[in-house]
């Protein structure tokens, strides 16, 4: 389908493409009607709290944190940071922190209590178990010696590095934590968190922090955007009615904000990549349509689940054919691709990578290993999710990962969630070398978690689309329904995940998360726990 003129404000031009790569996946959404919220018992449906409040919630935890961490029993030297608070509708009340020690901050020491209506504590979800404490928070190594073990290969001189405690391991030990900030091989902006052991100078753990994706697709369609009238005439690209996400240009640009976009009559984009309005029309419908998912389906008032917008950035660099999230700026960016004539910004892209926002905000999962395969997998789950509420005739709702992009050249999609592993290198089932994998593949198992649950195993076609799911143990499963299936994910995401959480992890926080929502003895806790042992997650 060819792109649309420009159009009234109502019917504003919409072109969107998948992003993809070797690195990163970014998943194909689209607009549209809202799937039907689905049964749910036990009161464990979370409670929407305008933003102030959640602050009042947060405020008032953070007040309580000392004689939280006692009832606990956390050392002396232990201290509870407030970081979320979500209510559900049965009074229970789950509320997550980050740890200090000594006035450190804690990596990996971040835990969520489940308190109920009464006021009893019902259960604590912690990223580690060890109890934390070092022998001393003097260092043996210094900050200096740090940042330059830090920068070794990146070819950056830009480093800060700060003093923590390192929980994630198997002993709390003293530590710093490096962030080197430059850029990567493809000129995506580079944030790499290096974890140092302060005593040995030992590398313990890194990460980038960056969420990338990459693809050369576009697609036609009409859209309505939220725009505001300037004082001065014109409107401006600022969505009032989402949290005021607002859209830029950096004109070339690969720091700061650029220019607010402007526009006389309230018309946006002509349908081609010359025309930069284009691609800002693309990017702040994608961030309105991802919010309009998060709220119909987990009525979810934003990323973050304060009533904000992220911002947006289009135009970045020069023929840059990626888009990236930043929790950083708490802000998506996309470049215009190949020749500048393809820029990513795509409701995939929008759905993926600001699903990573969401990830950063609740569970705070390390990108590294299986908590990284796990946090990619979840923006593969609510990017598909979000290409299904989109309902648009002109890209169908499937499990098909990067189908619109084309990116092997034979119009094959990037990744199969159905069968991870015909991708040539996603994992099907969880096994003992599936934490070294990258972790867009060894989100494979999440994945194939999440298809399986929702749909069954064997052989079927949805919305014309031909899927054979096996399963490890050669098992028949029947799906319960998306619907059910992205509730009980996000459940547990937003409530039992923490930063550390595995696959083994993800299978308790889940069973739990269906026992909340469905009931312990219910046909949906049965479902999930047949389907981990599916995937071989026992």
């Amino acid at each position: 389908m060819r792109l649309q003129s420009r159009a009234p404000r109502t019917a504003v031009l919409r072109a969107t493409a998948l992003i993809g790569s070797a690195a990163m996946v970014v998943l194909a959404l689209q607009g549209g009607p809202a799937t039907a919220a689905p049964e749910r018992t036990n009161g464990a449906t979370a409670l929407t709290l305008t933003a102030s409040a959640r602050a009042a919630a947060i405020k008032s935890a953070q007040q309580d944190a000392g004689s939280t961490a006692r009832e606990l029993g956390l050392g002396a030297e232990e201290a509870l940071v407030v970081r979320d608070v979500v209510k559900d509708a049965d009074g229970t009340v789950h509320t997550r922190y980050e740890r200090t020690y000594a006035g450190l901050p804690v990596l990996g020491g971040d835990l969520v209590t489940h308190v109920s209506k009464g006021g009893a504590l019902k259960g604590v979800s912690k990223a580690t178990k060890a109890r934390i404490s070092v022998a001393s928070t003097d260092a043996a190594i210094s900050a200096a010696a740090a940042k330059k073990s830090a920068l070794a290969g990146t070819g950056s001189s830009k480093v800060t590095a700060r003093k923590v405690i390192w929980a994630a391991g198997a002993k709390p030990v003293l530590a710093y934590e490096s962030v080197v900030r430059g850029l990567q091989h493809d000129g995506t902006p580079s944030e790499l968190h290096v974890v140092t052991d302060a005593t040995t100078g030992k590398k313990l753990y890194s990460y980038e922090a960056i969420d990338t994706g990459t693809g050369t697709s576009q697609y036609s369609g009409t859209v309505t955007l939220g725009t505001t009238a300037s004082a001065s005439g014109g409107f401006d690209l600022i969505d009032g009615g989402r949290g005021g996400h607002t859209t830029y240009d950096l004109n070339g640009g690969t720091s700061g904000t650029g220019t607010l976009f402007h526009d006389a009559d309230d018309a946006w984009g002509d349908g081609t990549p010359t025309n930069r309005q284009t691609a800002a029309v693309d990017a702040a419908y994608g961030a309105a349509v991802t919010w309009d998912f998060y709220k119909s389906a987990f009525n979810r008032n934003g990323i973050a689940g304060d009533g904000k917008a992220a911002y947006s950035r289009v135009h970045y660099g020069n023929a840059y054919v990626n888009a990236f999230w930043s929790d950083t700026c708490f802000c998506m960016t996309y470049g215009d691709g190949q020749n500048n004539l393809k820029p990513l910004t795509s409701l995939d892209v929008a759905g993926h990578e600001m699903s990573h926002g969401l990830t950063a905000a609740t569970a705070g999962l390390k990108y590294s290993r299986e908590s990284g395969g796990l946090n990619e997998a979840t923006s593969d789950i609510f990017g598909t999710s979000v290409e299904f509420f989109a309902n648009n005739a002109s890209d169908v709702g499937d499990y098909l990962i990067g189908e619109k992009i084309d990116i092997n050249g034979n119009g094959s999609p990037l990744r199969y969630m159905d069968k991870p592993s015909k991708d040539g290198s996603s994992a099907d089932y969880w096994s003992r070398t599936v934490g070294r994998l990258d972790v867009h593949y060894s989100s494979g198992v999440a994945n194939h978690f999440f298809y399986l649950l929702s749909e069954g195993s064997g052989a079927k076609t949805l919305n014309g689309v031909s899927y054979n799911s096996p399963t490890y143990n050669g098992s028949t499963l029947t799906g319960i329904g998306r619907a059910k299936a992205e509730q009980i994910w996000y459940k547990a995401l937003t409530t039992y995940f923490t930063s550390s959480t595995d696959y083994a992890g993800a299978r308790v926080a889940t069973l739990q998360a269906a026992s909340d929502l469905y009931g312990a003895g219910s046909a949906e806790y049965q479902a999930v726990a047949a389907t981990w042992t599916a995937v071989n997650v026992n």
